[in-house]
């Protein structure tokens, strides 16, 4: 049993303080991804939030089948198409909204902290949502190819073929700015 789930049974069994860990260790990431579906991080914020109200009022049942991790991202995501069903639109775009690129960039690097990783998720930007979700769970939270496959609701194969056409796209995004990179 990982960390989450030792946690989130702790908060099932009655202690609160089990529930605080998950927010500590799963926040930041859980918004970061959402990010990806709303571009708006204040949007992103509130659906994490919501996120973690939907576990802490419906108590939903972890199986164990997937990590922890894997499980509450897959809730993340449900809350974020729930919530683009709701608004149809996109939100209003960083270009709109200097401030609110600011508090996005903020988060960014206390989160990635490495200047190669921040080029890394600036040209994943410019990828095709699919692309994007899959290289963040894939590689900056470090989810196994069936982990992500459960998040994103995609057969194991179409997650791998998903993947190597992310990792292509995003290639040639950083062959653009003429980056180098080791391996990718």
């Amino acid at each position: 049993m990982d960390n989450g789930a030792s946690s989130y049974r702790r908060f099932l069994d009655g202690d609160d303080k089990g529930f605080i860990e998950i927010i500590k260790d799963y926040k930041d990431g859980l918004i970061l991804y959402l990010n990806n579906y709303t571009d708006n991080i204040y949007t992103a914020e509130d659906i994490a939030e919501d996120t973690f109200v939907k576990i802490i009022t419906k108590k939903p049942r972890f199986s164990g089948k997937s990590s922890f991790k894997t499980w509450l991202f897959a809730i993340g995501r449900n809350c974020a198409l729930d919530y683009l069903r709701k608004h149809k639109a996109k939100e209003i775009s960083f270009d709109e909204l200097p401030e609110m690129k600011k508090d996005t960039e903020s988060l960014e690097a206390e989160y990635i902290k490495k200047e190669d990783h921040i080029i890394l998720h600036r040209a994943m930007e410019r990828l095709n949502p699919q692309y994007k979700q899959i290289l963040w769970l894939v590689y900056f939270e470090n989810f196994s190819n069936k982990e992500a496959a459960i998040v994103i609701k995609k057969s194991i194969h179409n997650t791998e073929t998903l993947l190597y056409r992310a990792k292509k796209s995003l290639k040639s995004e950083l062959d653009k700015e003429g980056y180098v990179y080791e391996k990718l």
